[in-house]
């Protein structure tokens, strides 16, 4: 996609992610309806938005079906994989292509950007996640990642505490800190308090990491250790416990691409460079609340390249 195109698009996006966040938080629910029939601000932009947004898939969707029609189509992506079955329409592959979109755009980005930040100020952390993934290169027979290509999946899954350290950083800065589910039924939670039937819950994940009766008196600190057995071994919690992929049949059905996507990109940067957070703000960066959870003004960091 070209630059400008891109620029749109990523605009379109945001726009759409504005308003859905807006229609949820206003105290009369059914305003955004009023305002989309009278073609309002914020749901005017909303529809631009949808529009440039279906646009963008619509021509994914196609450009897959012309070189599957030229014999020149991949038949591992996801994408195709959908395809492959004959069974999805246009438009249920156009709805594939942005539900990948709303699901991988930000979410990954967020998480990486607070682990970096939080990384910065722990050179310790930083220090053991070299040393894990030197080792691991070594086994490897491609010591210093000369010559060598991104890691391979057998590489990343053998990085138990860069996992633990990415697990560690998401439970104290959630990519999507709070998330809402419809109760479909009439239930009563573990707690007995009553849930009626299309009632609404929401939990906040970026709260629920900061519980001291859940994860002890020191869940304010960054501390990967929690996250390994004694034999360094990475130990998962509960995910009711640590919602950061929500749990239950709802789980989020990327989470072990998510993972592995932002091992690959951690073990990749700290294999070559050290980053460190230079912004002249003082204190904590600010929290920008949308439907994943950013920092304000972005992360400002010195890169520093190592000497091979």
């Amino acid at each position: 996609m070209a630059a400008p195109q891109s620029a749109e698009f990523m605009r379109a996006f945001d726009d759409a992610q504005n308003t859905v966040l807006a229609r949820f938080n206003s105290p009369a629910k059914s305003l955004w309806r009023i305002k989309k029939f009278f073609n309002l601000e914020p749901e005017r932009r909303m529809r631009d938005a949808l529009a440039t947004i279906h646009g963008y898939a619509d021509r994914i969707v196609r450009e897959r079906r012309e070189r599957d029609a030229a014999g020149l189509a991949r038949s591992d992506d996801f994408l195709s994989r959908f395809a492959a079955g004959g069974e999805h329409s246009e438009e249920s592959l156009c709805d594939v292509v942005t539900n990948f979109l709303l699901a991988g755009r930000d979410t990954t980005s967020s998480a990486l950007t607070w682990f970096f930040w939080l990384l910065s100020s722990r050179p310790d952390v930083e220090d053991k996640i070299v040393r894990e993934i030197r080792a691991v290169r070594q086994l490897s027979g491609c010591a210093g990642g000369k010559g060598c290509a991104t890691f391979s999946f057998d590489e990343l899954r053998d990085m138990q505490y860069l996992h633990a350290a990415i697990t560690e950083s998401m439970r104290l800065y959630p990519p999507v800190p709070f998330d809402t589910h419809s109760c479909k039924e009439e239930e009563f939670l573990p707690d007995g308090t009553f849930v009626g039937k299309g009632w609404l819950v929401t939990y906040c994940a970026y709260a629920m990491g900061r519980v001291e009766d859940i994860w002890g008196a020191d869940c304010e600190e960054f501390r990967p250790e929690r996250w390994l057995d004694e034999s360094g071994m990475f130990r998962p919690e509960n995910t009711f416990k640590y919602p950061v992929f929500h749990a239950g049949p709802r789980m989020c059905l990327g989470k072990e691409m998510a993972c592995i996507q932002m091992k690959s990109i951690v073990a990749c940067v700290l294999e070559k460079f050290r980053l460190r957070y230079s912004s002249d703000a003082e204190g904590h960066p600010g929290l920008v609340v949308s439907l994943t959870l950013r920092m304000e003004g972005g992360l400002p960091m010195k890169v520093h390249q190592l000497v091979p």
